[in-house]
């Protein structure tokens, strides 16, 4: 095989490209299994990496948590509807948030 410069690679195959060769029959097929799996994969959601960075983050999370639970187990039995735990929650959140934010951003880049 000719070794070729890489400015002939095709940059989507990865193999050099072939010049001044005969077109190959293709079966159609196998040409329509192929056309399948392509439109297949391109009908794929996009993947948020968000929520994988959010599980990530909730270990080192564990006080606030801690304190959010604590506080939930207190006002268990509240009627009124006057106590809330709703500080301790945005504790927690803005803990997981700090630490994904920089996770996040730096994957973006």
């Amino acid at each position: 095989m000719m070794q070729f410069p890489i400015s002939f690679l095709c940059s989507s195959l990865r193999r050099p490209i072939q010049l001044h060769s005969k077109p190959q029959k293709r079966n159609p097929v196998t040409s329509l299994y192929h056309l399948q799996i392509l439109l297949t994969m391109a009908d794929d959601e996009p993947v948020d990496p968000k929520r994988e960075f959010e599980e990530r983050c909730k270990a080192p999370c564990t006080r606030p948590l801690k304190e959010y639970q604590a506080c939930a187990k207190r006002i268990n039995g509240d009627e009124t509807g006057h106590k809330h735990c709703t500080g301790q929650y945005f504790d927690y959140w803005n803990c997981v948030d700090k630490c994904v934010a920089v996770k996040l951003f730096s994957h973006l880049k």
